[in-house]
């Protein structure tokens, strides 16, 4: 059980590495096919560990269910990196996005009703929406691409790299801090609208002026 818990939050701290990547590549700080490789990397790990955590486990319902949250990532990754590198198209990419963002809104109901989870079902609320905005970013005219980039740099912490942290050092959980990253991520929430307003619409109303 422990080997099982320190390799899921190993999961979650290189997927924050990877996102945080992408947040700067998506930022231009980033080399676009550097940051594919290491997409390349972690999405391999997010596949492969999952599927042996599967196989070694009793296989339960609610086992696969977890497990299967971990390839949501995995594939999301292998998907990016192969796209940056072989430049291709990213409509494809989008779309899978939106589907995930769909999937990961259930994920969210599910931390609510079955778990009583309200930093999971926050967390899964973010990631549903930074999926969105992935399927956004490759599909539509508009660009939003610095919004992105710097949700997805911010989310990079506070969902993944952070709680993977505490869980690796035993201090998640706590009923103290488990409060505290409640208030992190309602701030990140109101951080983004204050950042896409910013960006968007006050910017707007200068134009027009």
């Amino acid at each position: 059980m422990l080997f099982k818990k320190t390799m899921d939050s190993i999961g979650l701290l290189l997927s924050g590495a990877a996102l945080f990547l992408n947040g700067l590549m998506l930022l231009g700080k980033a080399n676009d096919k550097n940051v594919g490789v290491f997409n390349l990397f972690v999405g391999a790990f997010q596949v492969i560990v999952p599927l042996y955590l599967i196989i070694v486990s009793d296989q339960s319902n609610w086992i696969l269910y977890e497990k299967a949250a971990i390839f949501l990532f995995g594939f999301t990754y292998l998907y990016v990196g192969i796209t940056v590198i072989k430049g291709m198209d990213g409509t494809g990419l989008g779309y899978y996005s939106l589907w995930v963002s769909i999937i990961a809104l259930v994920y969210m109901v599910v931390a609510i009703i079955h778990y009583q989870d309200i930093v999971n079902a926050i967390t899964w609320l973010l990631w549903a929406f930074l999926w969105f905005l992935f399927y956004f970013i490759n599909t539509q005219d508009k660009d939003i691409t610095e919004f992105v980039g710097k949700v997805a740099i911010v989310q990079s912490w506070v969902t993944l790299t952070i709680p993977a942290l505490f869980t690796l050092t035993g201090v998640w959980g706590t009923e103290g801090l488990y409060n505290a990253w409640i208030a992190v991520l309602i701030v990140s929430v109101f951080y983004f609208g204050y950042i896409g307003y910013k960006l968007y619409f006050a910017e707007r109303k200068l134009i027009m002026k």
